[in-house]
């Protein structure tokens, strides 16, 4: 059986990571292809750490015991879904990866090559890309929304980084400053093109 694609989007808040996400598992599902959503943090124990009392807490908690935490629930994330689906032959989308620890502990000031060397067992994405907003625009859509990490600052130093790896060329960027449905396109069009050539060199 041939090996699955793993595929990530990552974006900072209310960027629409999490619609293009879900819209292409549906466009691949729709075309054939056996295709699954998950997302970081997971539902499992250490995502449900995460959710409770470091994104919707009181207060942040020093950014290390972010990323360790972060790191173990990738970590469970990997080896309870992603491997085996991708043992499967599956089409893994995840909302969510390790760019976000990066991107997010990075801006909190912790080293970059410290958080990618607590991470460094994760499974490679096959296609990363990145939905690129202005801090500006996610601060509209949010309106309120309550979440510690989500403030105009944080979001610019966030972006900061996700740009950075851009430049490294570790993340595909993709302009989300646009309509739901252009983004979808383009990521569909970008996807298809992937998974030809990934698929004819298993073949």
């Amino acid at each position: 059986m041939k090996r699955g694609v793993f595929i990530c989007i990552e974006g900072i808040d209310a960027s629409g990571k999490t619609t293009q996400a879900k819209l292409l598992v549906k466009n691949l599902t729709e075309r054939g292809y056996e295709a699954i959503y998950t997302s970081e943090p997971t539902r499992g124990f250490f995502g449900k750490i995460l959710r409770q009392k470091i994104l919707y807490g009181n207060k942040r908690v020093p950014a290390v015991i972010e990323a360790l935490l972060f790191a173990l629930d990738r970590l469970d994330h990997v080896e309870k879904e992603i491997k085996p689906a991708l043992r499967e032959g599956k089409i893994v989308v995840s909302d969510r990866y390790l760019y976000s620890s990066i991107a997010y502990q990075g801006a909190a000031g912790l080293d970059l090559d410290w958080i990618e060397k607590i991470n460094r067992w994760a499974v490679k994405p096959d296609l990363a890309i990145y939905l690129d907003v202005p801090a500006e625009t996610v601060i509209k859509r949010l309106k309120g929304e309550r979440s510690i990490m989500e403030n105009l600052e944080n979001q610019r130093k966030v972006r900061e980084v996700y740009l950075k790896l851009v430049r490294e060329k570790k993340l595909l960027l993709i302009n989300g400053n646009r309509s739901i449905n252009e983004v979808e396109h383009e990521i569909l069009q970008i996807v298809l093109e992937h998974l030809k050539t990934s698929f004819a060199e298993t073949a």
